[in-house]
């Protein structure tokens, strides 16, 4: 006997993009509050909030405060949680069990929210504390860095790193929104800016030219700091990584994942760095050595490869690091990222900008070959 059980579950969320979150005329936070409370309940809320965030905005909190006290009056007192931000906050499960214990704590249950206020990492594992705390409690995402604006916060995932692999232990769980704050983008450092744009450059390689090019002709002005042109690129990649989203595979039940190009040797040097290198600046790395690879194997042509590395290198970011020297360090990789998608590899490869095939074979000895061309490079840096 069979007894069939089918449903359909539909996810919807907003991607807000504003000023001054916290401003007390600002009326996005307290509105994604009403809309998203359950009727007769006065929601408890936890912000949970990256260091770095906190020491370059000392004020925040008392915001938070006021502009509780203004837009909602009788509301409940907030509840804040400061963590290590960047990968601290994702490498030991002390942040983790910090956020459970607040929830515990504080008793937030599925009436309250939990509101990530941070980079990447810091909204990964608060998401995936909140969505295994009492099944899933309602969370909100505050992301404070490029990257995180454009994909890390965004999407439907949250994890935390285990046993020396990135992101081991995760969750698919969708926020009830996030918003998207420029004026947290102001005090970020030079690096951490440029950092971003590295995923922004990915989704152009992989799904869309035009945008390449346009990141080209936008280039001077994103080294410069030009916030302006960082909003137009942080709206298109994320524009794009969502409707990646929305169009397949959500919750990545296959195999092929074309958002991670450029990330199975990322994850891998990012780890073999001991996390000094950010990930975006592992990611413009893996990209540069899978387009090496692909243009050694005749994929790619030259001509694309170069255009890539002008970007990149105009850009910033690194297209070279020692790291690379260690092949067998490195190449371990290619195993961790089969495990991470099933048993079964999947590596995105550039056809041209634009333009993606999966390989399910990597020809090692030509890896190899790539990352030492790679290594020889010559690329000022001021990477630790």
């Amino acid at each position: 006997m069979i007894i069939e059980q089918r449903f359909t579950i539909r996810y919807h969320y907003n991607i807000h993009f504003i000023t001054g979150v916290f401003n007390a005329d600002n009326p996005t936070f307290g509105d994604i509050l009403s809309a998203h409370s359950n009727s007769g309940f006065s929601p408890s809320l936890l912000f949970v909030i990256d260091s770095n965030v906190g020491a370059q905005h000392p004020q925040l909190l008392s915001a938070i405060k006021n502009y509780l006290y203004q837009n909602m009056p009788g509301s409940n007192s907030p509840h804040f949680l400061i963590i290590p931000g960047g990968e601290k906050a994702k490498e030991s499960s002390n942040a983790y069990q910090a956020i459970l214990n607040a929830i515990h704590q504080y008793n937030i249950d599925r009436h309250s929210f939990v509101v990530a206020i941070g980079g990447g990492a810091v909204c990964d594992v608060t998401g995936f504390a909140a969505t295994v705390a009492h099944r899933g409690i309602k969370l909100i995402r505050i992301p404070t860095t490029t990257l995180a604006q454009n994909d890390a916060a965004i999407g439907v995932k949250n994890s935390i790193n285990a046993f020396g692999k990135k992101n081991f232990l995760g969750t698919f769980s969708t926020p009830v929104a996030v918003i998207n704050d420029g004026a947290f983008l102001k005090t970020l450092s030079s690096r951490v800016w440029i950092s971003g744009i590295s995923e922004a450059i990915k989704v152009a390689l992989i799904k869309d030219a035009r945008f390449f090019e346009r990141m080209e002709q936008l280039a001077p002005a994103l080294t410069a700091g030009n916030e302006d042109a960082m909003l137009e690129t942080i709206i298109q990649c994320a524009k794009l990584h969502l409707q990646h989203i929305a169009s397949g595979d959500p919750f990545e039940t296959g195999s092929s994942r074309p958002l991670d190009f450029g990330h199975w040797s990322a994850h891998k040097l990012e780890h073999m760095s001991g996390y000094k290198l950010l990930h975006g600046e592992a990611v413009a790395i893996g990209m540069a050595l899978d387009c090496t690879y692909a243009n050694m194997m005749g994929y790619l042509s030259s001509d694309a490869l170069n255009r890539i590395l002008d970007l990149l290198s105009g850009l910033n970011l690194p297209v070279t690091h020692p790291l690379l020297e260690d092949t067998e360090a490195l190449l371990n990789g290619l195993n961790e990222f089969r495990e991470h998608l099933g048993g079964v590899l999947t590596i995105p490869l550039l056809r041209d900008i634009g333009e993606t095939c999966n390989v399910s074979i990597i020809d090692e000895p030509t890896m190899r070959c790539a990352a030492k061309k790679l290594a020889a490079v010559s690329q000022p840096t001021s990477l630790v």
